[in-house]
This record gives structure tokens, sequence and C-alpha cells, in this order.
């Protein structure tokens, strides 16, 4: 059955101009006739006064630009079994102000269903335009929700709660999710020299739901946090003057998720494929002591040169000087200066060779157990090829995982762990997808393909 039509007022074109910009015109003359009475004052007056008429226009002409096209809609026409019910009312939300829509709701009473064409064509979230949804998104993924309410009112004049701009990343997060997911084309113009890889994990704060029978590190064996597993991609083309690396400008990006580590390695692999890692000259990964972390070094990045953390050796120089030669002693001082000094120079054996007859040296006094001693050493000796620094300097590459560690206060705590925040696993992925396309410098891209945003863009004039 079809829907009734309705007739509706088409506004002709000098109809048109007539009501174009009243709001904008009435305010400049009100400042002209002020400023001619009292001279040009005041114009942070001016500008806000300004911006306020020109988004009260906009909304009258967005409003009649959507009403003129709710009767043509292909989609308007009802299906077998729908009725129609004409002129149902509906006040959207955009980056203008509030506007209000009158279009056709078709409902189906067999199936019980309904629905309205003229938003699915329009793509209204919540009763809340794409545009507007994209703004909140973006200053909900720099800061809190409320924080979030106050800056869009102040930079750009939009009234949205706090909480609504909550529901919206809930609508938003996961499709940009999905968007950082798609491996796509590979989008480096030139193969990288060096690609480097870096995965970290960092525990934020969660909801008592959430961390319901997980084992943590308080007290009594409970968890107060949930791991954020972290991965970035980035590139290297050149060394300074010293031969010491640099990273490329803006070249980091990020993939991160709750998820778990059979979860996360294909995202950081696929982000890696779509950066060109396979045309690369060099692939580089660096981590700390993680075991997961080599773990999906080994299974999906398989001909990486491996390289851990140089100042996570250092620990382990650190702690395991402390243990054989007593806390803060001059000889625990002296003996990581030289262990440090040899495991620059790719020394490494000779390290561990001095770490071992230490240990077994008799009437000699420990500050830990001989089993603890010795796990430690053998992690040093399990890990000798990635810690071949001199020849890593040698070849102009990092050797710190210091760009990871450093996104994860950047992307997840700067957002993620300010004080007072608990976070449902839901809400912290929407927020990790957000940050992770934010900052990883793919903004425009996921919203481009979600959207097609540039579509009716005017080309800047030459």
């Amino acid at each position: 059955m079809r829907g009734r039509r309705r007739k509706k007022k088409r506004l002709e074109p000098a109809e048109c101009q007539e009501e174009r910009f009243q709001e904008t015109q009435a305010f400049l003359a009100l400042v002209r006739r002020q400023w001619v009475q009292q001279g040009a004052n005041n114009m942070e007056a001016v500008e806000l006064g300004l911006r306020r008429a020109l988004l009260q226009d906009g909304r009258v002409l967005l409003e009649q630009l959507m009403q003129s096209v709710a009767d043509g809609l292909a989609q308007a026409q009802a299906r077998k079994g729908e009725k129609c019910h004409a002129d149902r009312p509906r006040g959207v939300e955009t980056i203008f102000g509030s506007i209000e829509l009158k279009r056709d709701y078709l409902y189906c009473p067999k199936d019980q269903q309904g629905r309205c064409p003229l938003d699915e064509a329009l793509g209204l979230v919540d009763g809340t335009s794409p545009g507007l949804v994209r703004l909140a998104s973006r200053a909900a993924a720099r800061e809190g929700f409320e924080a979030a309410s106050d800056d869009l009112k102040e930079l750009a004049g939009i009234q949205i709660d706090g909480r609504q701009i909550q529901r919206l990343v809930a609508q938003s997060g996961p499709k940009i999710a999905a968007q950082l997911k798609l491996t796509g084309p590979e989008v480096e113009a030139e193969p990288m020299p060096i690609c480097y890889v870096e995965a970290d994990g960092t525990g934020i704060p969660m909801v008592a739901e959430e961390l319901a029978g997980r084992k943590g590190r308080q007290d009594d064996g409970s968890a107060k946090t949930r791991e954020v597993k972290l991965g970035c991609v980035f590139s290297q083309t050149q060394t300074d003057e010293e031969g010491r690396p640099m990273r490329d400008h803006q070249s980091t990006s990020y993939v991160g998720t709750l998820e778990s580590v059979e979860s996360f390695a294909p995202l950081l692999r696929d982000e890696a494929r779509r950066r060109g890692i396979g045309k690369s000259g060099k692939v580089v990964f660096i981590g700390d002591g993680a075991a997961w972390i080599w773990e999906l070094a080994r299974t999906h990045f398989p001909l990486a040169i491996l390289i851990l953390d140089f100042y996570h050796m250092m620990e382990y120089l650190h702690q395991l000087s402390q243990m054989l030669y007593g806390k803060d002693t001059p000889w625990a001082l002296r003996m990581k200066a030289q262990w440090k000094e040899q495991m620059e120079g790719d020394q490494v054996q000779r390290v561990i060779d001095a770490m071992k007859k230490r240990a077994e040296q008799p009437g000699a006094v420990f500050t830990d157990t001989g089993q603890k001693i010795a796990e430690k050493i053998g992690y040093l000796e399990n890990n000798q090829d990635k810690m071949l620094y001199g020849t890593f300097r040698q070849q102009g590459l990092f050797y710190g995982s210091g760009v990871v560690e450093a996104g994860c206060r950047a992307v997840i705590g700067k957002r993620l762990k300010q004080s007072g925040m608990f976070w449902s696993r839901a809400g912290a992925e929407n927020i990790v997808a957000l940050r992770c396309a934010l900052v990883g410098h793919r903004w425009e891209e996921c919203w481009d393909q979600i959207h097609h945003s540039r579509q009716f863009q005017i080309p800047a004039a030459a």
C-alpha cells in the first residue's frame, strides 16, 4: 500500500533569496548603526554575535533543504503491508542548532516494525545529525564528556549535554573501530626504509562489575584495572648528524583494545600491512619483557629484527647488581656501570658469564634467593639475540620502546586514567578507538569512509 503523498510548498529562488541570512543581515545592520554613533569597538562581541546569527540562518537553510527532499525519497514508498503516517514531526540536533522535520512514518502491523525513510537516508543517530556526532565524538576523544560539552558550546556555539555526547560515542565508537580494522590499500607512497612495530599494555580503572573474579595486584589479590593493549607503527628514513635515528614526523599510527592478545595481534599486523610493511627495507619490532609481546612478534612478525627495550634490560642489570653485590653498595654501582658499557658493546655473553660466576662464588652474601637470581640471569640469556645494542646503534636503529610507552600515556592514560574515572568495557573500547584514530592521524580518513564527508566540498580557488 502506497503512502499518502502530501503537497509541500517549495521555495522559489527569489523567495529563498528573501529568507536567506535574515538574522545575519539584521545583526550587521545593528552593528553598523552603533558604530556610526559610537565608533568601531568591541570586535569580540561582533564576532560572537555574527557567529550566532550565521548559525541561526544556517539552521533555517538546513531545515528548508532537508524538508524539501522529504517527499522525493524513493525509500518513502511504502512496502507491502506498511501503512504511511504522514507529517510525523522529528526534532533533529545539528551543528547549526535544533531543526524540526516532518516526514513519513511507515508502520507494518504484521511485523510490528516501523521506519522513517528520511531518518535513515540522512543518517540520523538518536535524533542527531552525523556532522554533530562527528564533532561531539572528537571533543569526547580529547576530554571528559562534560568538558566536551563545555568546549563545544564555547568553541562552536553548540549546545549539547554531556550525557548525550556519551550516548553518541556509544554509536560512533564501534564504527570508528571497524574502520581502523579495515586494512585497505597501502597508504605509504614510497616504501619505508625502516618500519618499526611496538606493543605494550597499560591498565585502566574499571567499574566493579567488570572486575568480578579477576586476579590483580591488590593485597587481597583482587584487581582494580584491566589492561589495554596498544600497538604502534612508525617509520624512519634518516638519522641525525651523530647517527642517531630520527622518527619521521607524524608517522605513528595506533591500534588498541581491551581484548585478548589473540584479538589484538591481528589488528597490529593488519595496521603494519596497511602502512606498507611488506615493502619496507627493514622491519624492527621493539618490546619490553612481557611474554605475550614476544609471542606476538614470533607469530605475526617472523621476519622482523627483534629488540629488547634497552631501559628494560637496564632494569635487569640494576636488580642483579643489587642482588649480587648488595643494595646500593659501591660494588653494585660499579658493576652496573661496567655491565652497561659491555652490553652497549655487544658483550652480552661476557656479562652473563660474570653474573653466573658471582652467583656461584663460595661465601658470597646475596640479597635474594639463588632461584630468583638464576631466573633473572636466565631471562637475559634467553634474549641475547635481542640485546645487540652496539650493532643496532651502528645500523642507526632505535632500541628503546619509548614510542609505544609514550603512546600508553598520550593515547590511553591522558583520557582514560584521569582522577575519578571508572570504565565499562564497552565505554573504554569506544574511547580507545576514537583516541587511536585521532592521535594516529586517521580521523579524517575514518569519517570520510563512513559518511563520504568530502562529497560536497567546493575546490579551493587557485
